[in-house]
């Protein structure tokens, strides 16, 4: 009888034959969502130069001091300073310049007055707001009447405040998302080399599958898995290509997996890999030379295309496949094919690789413990570790175990339950029975 795997044997075999890949230089755009090579280090200060965080006048601390709206400090007005103003005007005692946020700070300035504790230049009271410059150029000179006083470098942003040139604006590994494109662009990165996001094919198989929208004949069933799987790799990061349903026919899926091979970083199937008369996968991929043109092609080369089957003590998916095939030795992850089976599949072997094949670390989800809710005791099968959906609700408290509630039964073909489930519970192979109020291992699926 051949041998049976654990979860944790299949997985670190896997990590081990995936190789992350290689490192590319991409434009910011495209790098979202990838993990960055080498640390980027600021060339710049940001920001470069010192700059009004209000839209007010520049003035000098001493000629507002001690001014109210009874008695405002009156100043003579010398320009106005947009932002990406050059040839800034010099303020002198008792002068202003009227600033724009994100403007630069002009000689002579130490802090900037807002808007609202002037009179805006109309020698009213108060005002709002500045009026168009281009409906009103004229607010550029004249007289501005100041209400309150401002201490030095009060509502002005220090050059470097941000960060300061030659300090490491993110670190090698860091995945990129939208906070991150900026900051890059705002250190003026235009590119960065990083690992790219992974090409997924994935294709379901079996002949009574019909894709979603079409009616069903006798016999036949919609194609859930390839959809919740290419969900699934996309919510991981990937790039995936959903093939679609492949019939039961050894050669017509060899053809398929050889011919997006092209496109593919890695491949996932699902169906096909248990023990029936139809299960095409095993059927398809158990030869060595499938993706080599015959065994006498390359016979005694030891990185021959391989996939391997094996039974794991797992449930729901104890049927899995896994090998390195054709000339790029792609990997290949065969899966079950009932729904949840080969979603719980994905979560715990195919995320994983794609993560490695990434470069982002931790690889796996992170786990948390909870007390069981309900009133109903799990059981399971002796010898088995079994995934079971549930329900999770974290605990007020950072430090203390929320609740998670099973949600559906441990068929594997539940697929309604598995979409009210936010979490996986992780029983172990000798715990044979969890009683309401243990504690048990949870993996949340956020």
């Amino acid at each position: 009888m051949s041998k049976t795997w654990s979860v944790e044997e299949h997985l670190e075999d896997i990590l081990r034959s995936v190789r992350p890949l290689d490192p590319i230089e991409l434009n910011l755009l495209d790098a979202q969502g990838c993990v960055l090579v080498d640390d980027v280090v600021v060339p710049a200060a940001l920001p470069p130069f010192d700059n009004s965080s209000m839209d007010g006048y520049a003035v000098r601390t001493a000629d507002v001091r001690g001014a109210s709206e009874e008695f405002p400090a009156v100043l003579s007005v010398v320009g106005d300073i947009a932002a990406g103003s050059s040839g800034l005007p010099v303020v002198v005692s008792g002068e202003a310049a009227r600033i724009m946020t994100g403007a630069p700070l002009p000689p002579g300035a130490e802090a900037v007055v807002p808007v609202e504790w002037t009179d805006g230049g109309t020698g009213g009271g108060p005002a709002d707001a500045m009026a168009a410059h281009s409906a009103a150029p004229e607010g550029a000179s004249g007289q501005v009447r100041v209400h309150r006083p401002v201490v030095a470098r009060q509502h002005v942003r220090a050059k470097g405040s941000d960060v300061e040139a030659g300090t490491v604006a993110l670190r090698a590994g860091t995945v990129l998302g939208p906070a991150q494109v900026g900051l890059l662009a705002a250190v003026g990165r235009g590119s960065v080399v990083v690992r790219p996001r992974p090409r997924v094919v994935v294709l379901s198989t079996g002949s009574e599958l019909v894709a979603p929208g079409e009616a069903l004949g006798p016999g036949q069933i919609h194609d859930a898995n390839s959809f919740v799987l290419t969900a699934a790799a996309r919510a991981a990061g990937a790039i995936p290509y959903r093939v679609g349903a492949v019939a039961d026919d050894a050669e017509t899926l060899r053809a398929t997996v050889e011919d997006q091979l092209i496109r593919a970083d890695l491949v996932v199937t699902s169906g096909g890999v248990s023990v029936g008369a139809y299960d095409v996968v095993k059927e398809a991929l158990s030869r060595v030379d499938a993706f080599r043109g015959g065994e006498e092609d390359g016979a005694d080369d030891p990185a021959r295309d391989t996939v391997e089957f094996r039974r794991l003590a797992m449930q729901p998916g104890k049927p899995q496949g896994f090998g390195l095939i054709g000339p790029d030795r792609t990997p290949i992850l065969t899966l079950p094919g009932n729904p949840v089976s080969a979603y719980v599949s994905f979560e715990l072997f195919v995320r994983p690789a794609l993560r490695h094949l990434m470069g982002q670390k931790p690889v796996r989800r992170r786990t948390v413990r909870a007390r069981l809710a309900g009133d109903t005791a799990l059981t399971s099968p002796e010898g088995k570790r079994q995934f079971l959906r549930g329900d999770l609700t974290p605990s007020a408290d950072q430090d203390g175990a929320g609740t998670v509630r099973a949600v559906g039964g441990p068929g594997s073909h539940l697929i309604a339950a598995l979409a009210h489930a936010n979490a996986l519970i992780d029983i172990p192979e000798e715990t044979g029975r969890v009683a309401p109020g243990d504690e048990v291992t949870v993996v949340p699926l956020d």
